[in-house]
């Protein structure tokens, strides 16, 4: 079923998490996780409903005033421009086929576009790729200030609450500020903290932390790094260092990079994407702080422009909190005081 599809079953009410029925203990948790998306999309969802249901409100025709409306909207509740004008050549078209006529139409197109578009490829595998012959080793990359630390502090209680064993690293050795946050999230979640000396070589510091999660029989290495972007070429060679490190005493690790972006920073953190993709082999993103910003269609333009998945978002400042990115339950959040699909 595609993603559409499932996001209009919730819509008509056939959908146990959006329905008053009976629930399993399954669907009563999946039920909680739906809630935290509620609360935790409201801001972006509050701007982009207010935006769209303003433009409809004096719709009288589909013309180019209305396509620049459309898409000023739609920039500004930051889908990003790529998207944006994909979105309006895919309403054009449909126009030009007489599918979309009424303004009722009109937007229940946009918003089937947007979650085709969204959608595109299918859904990608959210779920952390795990390491079946030992730790499964995971790089944190990201600016200073996005909340890349406190990312891996709330990932190292979710999956202790799992029953997992957890070790974490501290790669930034050049911040004592970033090493001593990391440890004092270690002793928030009760989970080791492998640290080198200031200043030193990052990846002595990983290089002890994966002879000791291999000895040790950790599942998880959750690793920290430098946030620099002022010099990719020493960002860059900082990092492939740290991964031949960890190739060499796990083959195939590190199993994820994970770059960690702001959502309140809205383009900025699309631009930060590109960055960081263009020096460092990302296979997810996590975006931080989604509840306290109405900048959270950042996510189109990012799946849209670079086609990384997200992987978790930051809903907000609670241990579990942090919760792996559901596509349907986003979508269906951000656009449900819009449009009924």
């Amino acid at each position: 079923m595609s993603l559409f599809n499932r996001i209009k079953k919730a819509f008509t009410g056939e959908d146990p998490l959006v329905a008053d029925q009976a629930q399993t203990a399954e669907e009563k948790e999946d039920q909680i996780v739906f809630d935290k998306y509620d609360k935790g999309v409201e801001k972006t969802r509050r701007s982009f409903s207010d935006r769209m249901n303003e433009l409809f409100a004096g719709f009288r025709e589909v013309d180019e005033d209305f396509f620049d409306d459309l898409e000023e909207v739609l920039i500004s509740s930051d889908v990003g421009f790529d998207m944006t004008l994909a979105l309006s050549d895919a309403l054009r078209e449909e126009v030009q086929l007489k599918n979309a006529r009424s303004g009722e139409d009109v937007k229940n197109t946009i918003i089937q576009k947007m979650i085709e578009i969204y959608d595109k490829g299918g859904q990608a595998d959210v779920a952390i790729v795990e390491n079946p012959d030992g730790p499964t080793v995971v790089l944190f990359v990201g600016v200073n200030g996005v909340g890349k630390t406190t990312t891996i502090g709330k990932m190292a209680y979710q999956l202790k609450q799992e029953g997992k064993k957890v070790l974490l690293a501290a790669g930034d050795t050049f911040r004592a500020g970033a090493v001593a946050q990391l440890e004092e999230w270690g002793k928030r979640v009760d989970v080791p903290v492998v640290v080198g000396r200031p200043n030193g070589d990052p990846a002595s510091v990983v290089f002890d932390a994966v002879k000791q999660a291999k000895t040790e029989d950790f599942d998880y290495l959750l690793v920290d790094t430098a946030g620099r972007l002022q010099n990719k070429v020493n960002l860059m060679a900082e990092l492939e260092k740290m991964k031949r490190v960890i190739e060499r005493e796990i083959p195939g690790g590190p199993h994820e990079t994970l770059l960690v972006l702001d959502a309140t920073t809205g383009q900025n953190a699309l631009i930060q994407a590109k960055e960081f993709d263009q020096t460092v082999d990302i296979t997810g993103l996590v975006l931080t702080k989604l509840d306290g910003t109405a900048k959270g269609g950042v996510i189109f333009a990012i799946r849209y422009e670079l086609d990384i998945p997200v992987k978790f978002i930051g809903l907000g400042e609670q241990l579990d909190d942090l919760q792996a990115f559901d596509a349907e339950a986003f979508i269906y959040q951000l656009v449900k005081d819009v449009v009924e699909v």
